[in-house]
């Protein structure tokens, strides 16, 4: 059943889409004739579509879950059951990139497996050999009403969702439960209301996620929320404006890894990630104008850990990363390494890390490009880090490009600081080096290095410093 009028209209896409159906009813909001025009254009007749739930759901169970879809468009009314247990292997497949159009609450699809187990082959059943394998590919799934998903997965084993559209719904991908070895690949998650792909609270080892663009969801691009997860590959995609596109401030993240909403419980942990190869970004800052603030608090790539079990084993290499208010913020992480990025256009920050420990940031390049931003680097109550060979440009801040506070055991070497605001700023912190470090042509108002009498047991090696230093030789010995 199609929800109420007003309760769609903060859902723009969804409330076009919805109309069609509404005007049967003798229903007539006020419409823009653009974006009728549109819909329309999407979807032939379509007030005429018939309500094709039940045909697909009989064809479904009568051919053992594997069907073809062969007509341009559907529309369907309540969740398709995929039913693993009752049929073994399935699939739904198109030729002719058929479109779903889901007006009721719910998953378009949902495919429920039985599978208990881990990903070891002692861990499965008979019954779940049977189960392996469900495949959606080469179809569409329009949302037509707020609270309608494109896919659910649970318990599932070797779910392939490939060359899949998933636009105007609520949540794109949704995993649930408990699943193993998921690949999403070539799909397109694009301008959802709510997480592109999220993986919610689900027990899930081994997910590769590759060559997609997952765009324009509201509330994150490929979110993880509590659950049990390990081995999270995202390789190869394009993943940007997953975030408000107005000035409400935000948590969310292109990509959000978060168990920070379970502090107390140990069983809820996420580990062994790569994320690689990505272009990730959001509209904040790109256009240049800096009284313009969209998505005030959103990030690139987001971990937001716990101190009782924080997220460990990450990998962050070869990213291009842009405009959005943190391009990377680390919280309560363990043994995570940003390596080979091109950061540029942050508002106000590049990289943020706190509460962590053994952060290895290297060989990355810091330059807002043609924007004036703060572009910061901070270590905030973090040990054990390591900032290395890495160019930072034209960082405009007073209060340090590079800033450590309250962190022990870090070493800065080999960076190059040109033409920025100020150099290298610490504070609270102590057992740190830094070496074959380069500042120059900072403010001449400014610094290149300032480190107080705040700080304790810092050793200086082979830098080059052209510009105004302050050294507390109290910083330099034992308190």
């Amino acid at each position: 059943m199609l929800a109420p009028v007003e309760k769609l209209m903060n859902h723009k896409s969804i409330l076009i889409l919805t109309l069609g159906f509404l005007s049967m009813a003798l229903l007539h909001p006020v419409r823009s004739e653009a974006q009728w025009d549109k819909t329309a254009e999407q979807v032939p007749n379509l007030d005429s579509l018939p309500d094709s739930t039940k045909d697909l759901q009989t064809l479904i169970d009568q051919r053992n879950g594997s069907v073809e879809l062969t007509e341009k468009f559907y529309r369907i009314s309540r969740p398709l059951l995929v039913d693993l247990g009752k049929h073994g292997s399935a699939s739904i497949t198109s030729e002719v990139g058929s479109t779903l159009i889901m007006t009721g609450s719910g998953p378009a699809i949902f495919v429920k497996g039985n599978h208990t187990g881990t990903a070891s082959p002692k861990s499965f059943s008979a019954k779940t050999w049977n189960e392996r394998m469900p495949i959606l590919s080469g179809f569409e799934i329009l949302g037509g009403h707020p609270e309608a998903d494109g896919i659910r997965l649970e318990q599932t084993v070797g779910a392939a969702l490939k060359q899949m559209s998933i636009r105007w719904c609520h949540h794109g991908i949704h995993l649930a439960v408990r699943n193993r070895n998921v690949i999403v690949s070539d799909c397109h998650l694009y301008e959802n209301s709510g997480v592109g792909l999220y993986l919610d609270d689900v027990n899930l080892h081994q997910i590769n996620v590759s060559n997609s663009h997952i765009s324009y969801n509201r509330k994150g691009g490929v979110v993880v929320r509590d659950g049990n997860v390990r081995n999270l590959q995202v390789t190869g995609c394009d993943i940007e404006g997953n975030m408000p596109d107005d000035t409400t401030a935000t948590r969310t993240a292109n990509i959000w890894i978060d168990v920070s909403g379970s502090q107390d419980d140990k069983s809820k942990s996420i580990a062994e990630i790569a994320i690689t190869g990505n272009t990730i970004q959001h509209a904040a800052n790109y256009g240049g104008d800096n009284g313009k603030t969209v998505a005030p608090g959103g990030a690139n790539i987001r971990l937001s850990g716990k101190e009782s079990y924080p997220i460990n084993s990450v990998t962050i290499s070869g990213n291009v990363l842009s405009d959005t208010s943190t391009l990377i913020d680390v919280s309560h992480s363990h043994d995570v390494t940003i390596t080979g990025n091109t950061f540029f256009a942050p508002m106000p920050n590049n990289l943020v890390v706190k509460d962590s420990q053994r952060v290895v940031v290297s060989s990355n390049t810091f330059n807002p490009r043609q924007f004036v931003r703060p572009g910061i680097i901070q270590f905030v109550n973090s040990n054990d880090c390591i900032l290395a060979n890495s160019t930072l440009f034209h960082l405009a801040t007073e209060r340090g490009g590079v800033q450590l506070s309250q962190c022990s055991g870090c070493l800065l070497t080999g960076l190059l600081i040109t033409d920025c605001g100020s150099g290298i700023r610490l504070d609270h912190t102590e057992n740190t080096t830094i070496a074959n470090c380069r500042v120059s042509g900072t403010s001449e108002d400014s610094f290149d290095v300032l480190v107080d009498q705040s700080n304790h047991r810092i050793s200086f090696t082979g830098n080059s410093f052209s510009g105004f230093t302050i050294i507390s030789d109290q910083s330099k010995r034992n308190p």
